[in-house]
């Protein structure tokens, strides 16, 4: 044997320890620690009187009841998310969490649950005037974003000459369209449809041809080939059956 099979043959059975690790640890602590938000509906929310729902938080109440587990909760936003993801040692972070290259540096993500791209969210009679990226890339136009994550990111690289405010709470953030004082936030598909269902003054431009590709999928840690291939199972199973079906119809009133 060479001393390139030797090394290949060390690297599979190192990571493959570390991934029975993953699992003996949330299996024999009987805990699951799971990072999110919980400002990003329908996938995570904390409630004002405590407790997450959300089809994210539905998901990982379920991967927990597989292995016989208990949730933790851990809190983080989404300026904060990987590093919070890495410093507290969460076994998973979901809650919409879009798959991005800069994420995949220091985390690996589960296969992904769908496409998600990101679109305008605009009050209903101004529709007609934000269909494009020419159309939003202007001084005038008053995007509102929640600061940290993906949705910021698509402004600075797509809409920079648009005028962005950063807004601190993602919750009431869409209340900020309806009341005038923003014209337009940019967010995924999903999020869009689902907020304007609440607010019916406010419209998703274009859902069905987003702007950007984008995936959602829940964060791993790094190197930990077991873990993964036990999360990806659990979620090739949670669809074959009609669990996380089950669950979107929920909230979305489809899947």
């Amino acid at each position: 044997m060479n001393k390139i099979v030797i090394s290949a043959a060390l690297i599979v059975i190192s990571a493959t320890a570390q991934a029975q690790s993953r699992l003996e640890n949330i299996t024999s602590s009987k805990t699951l620690k799971v990072c999110t938000t919980g400002d990003y509906k329908p996938y995570s929310f904390l409630r004002p009187e405590g407790g997450y729902e959300g089809i994210d938080i539905a998901m990982a109440e379920s991967l927990a009841s597989s292995l016989d587990a208990k949730v933790e909760w851990v809190p983080t936003t989404w300026k904060t998310l990987t590093p919070d993801f890495l410093a507290k040692q969460c076994d998973i972070a979901l809650g919409g969490v879009s798959v991005t290259l800069k994420r995949q540096l220091t985390a690996w993500f589960a296969q992904p649950l769908g496409n998600d791209g990101k679109i305008p969210l605009v009050r209903c009679e101004d529709k007609a005037r934000y269909q494009t990226i020419k159309q939003l890339n202007q001084p005038a136009v008053r995007l509102i974003e929640p600061a940290g994550g993906t949705n910021e990111a698509f402004v600075h690289s797509h809409l920079p000459a648009a005028s962005l405010t950063l807004f601190h709470d993602n919750v009431t953030i869409f209340q900020q369209l309806v009341d005038k004082k923003a014209d337009v936030m940019i967010t995924d598909a999903s999020e869009a449809q689902y907020q304007a269902k609440r607010y019916p003054q406010l419209c998703a431009v274009n859902p069905d041809r987003p702007m950007q590709y984008g995936e959602k999928g829940y964060m791993l840690p790094q190197n930990d080939i077991g873990w993964k291939l036990y999360v990806d199972q659990w979620l090739h199973l949670s669809v074959a059956t009609g669990e996380y079906a089950k669950i979107v119809t929920q909230w979305l009133g489809k899947a």
